[in-house]
């Protein structure tokens, strides 16, 4: 995939594209993305996909906090799996935001990154104010020489709160993350959720009841935490994976405070990996976060979370004979 920030350096080819912040490159993404794929080389041009390096919101809005769940740098690593032969990153500029769906498509998508064939997702809306639609997108592709293409619907399997076929969105995931719900996320990101960080300096309680834990700080603020609580995730550093129990809030039964922690415990691991860039890759919620009425208490809970999580994790590895674990 060649990523493209300047034409007048690089001049992309005519192009089938598709616009999009493209926010944890979901199945609902990829769906599209292959639609896009498969018309351009039906008709022998390039793929492209429109995107924008920081969150449309933010740049207007900078108090405005996205909660992503994919970093740029993320996105753009899942992007380059999938396929595409150019990611046209279009800086979004209050400019650009004043342009009407006709200027944007005239002005960008046709001048600037020879777009022939534009698909539209069925939900997606551009242009000054999000005003216009699918049909008015289709009548200003025809004035300006841009076929404009309804993408079909993408229909997930997934079934939440007994609703059956629930669309994929990126607003969906992040409702599911806030819920702790980070297995059905990972049904529809098509991967599991994961946050990349380093290890810091904590309090170290867990060493002094025997559960030594590494605290994480998160290399981008913002990317999303999912809900307080206790969860079976895969730990990654120096190229090799361990299993991990993680917990995530504010450690009640310590009196940590408002301040909220993430702080894993590699199992079967006892050196110190301070300063060490880590991965923590969510499998299952366990438990959510609880204040136990005395340490002893709590030392008891996590011996049973350690087995918990454990058992859940070899059970997940089973299903991934790919996956290489210490």
């Amino acid at each position: 995939m060649q990523i493209i920030r300047d034409t007048s350096a690089i001049n992309p080819e005519p192009s089938v594209a598709t616009i999009g912040f493209f926010d944890g490159v979901h199945a609902g993404h990829r769906y599209l993305i292959q639609q896009v794929k498969e018309i351009a080389a039906a008709k022998s041009l390039r793929s492209a996909l429109v995107t924008f390096p920081v969150h449309p919101r933010k740049v207007m809005n900078t108090n405005y906090r996205p909660e992503l769940l994919t970093t740029p740098e993320e996105k753009i690593r899942l992007l380059a799996n999938i396929g595409v032969d150019y990611c046209l990153m279009l800086d979004f500029t209050p400019e650009v935001s004043r342009l009407t769906a006709r200027e944007f498509m005239t002005q960008l998508l046709k001048k600037r990154y020879q777009v022939k064939h534009l698909v539209i997702g069925y939900d997606h809306r551009f242009g000054h104010n999000r005003s216009e639609g699918f049909e008015d997108y289709v009548r200003y592709g025809k004035e300006i020489g841009i076929e404009v293409i309804r993408a079909k619907a993408y229909t997930s399997n997934i079934e939440i709160e007994n609703v059956p076929n629930v669309p994929v969105s990126s607003s969906l995931i992040r409702k599911l993350l806030h819920q702790g719900e980070v297995d059905l996320a990972a049904d529809c990101l098509k991967y599991e959720y994961f946050l990349d960080g380093i290890v810091v300096g904590g309090y170290q309680v867990g060493r002094k009841i025997g559960f030594p834990t590494a605290n994480l700080s998160v290399d981008d603020p913002d990317k999303l935490i999912p809900a307080d609580g206790v969860y079976a995730v895969w730990v990654t550093f120096d190229k090799k994976t361990y299993m991990g129990m993680l917990n995530i809030g504010v450690r009640p039964t310590i009196d940590n405070g408002p301040n909220r922690t993430i702080e894993v415990n590699i199992l079967h691991f006892h050196s110190d990996i301070y300063d060490k860039f880590i991965r923590l890759t969510f499998v299952k919620r366990t438990r959510p976060e609880l204040k136990f009425s005395s340490i002893d208490e709590l030392t008891v809970q996590l011996h049973k979370d350690a087995e918990d999580t454990e058992a859940i994790l070899l059970a997940s590895k089973a299903g991934d004979n790919s996956r290489e674990t210490k």
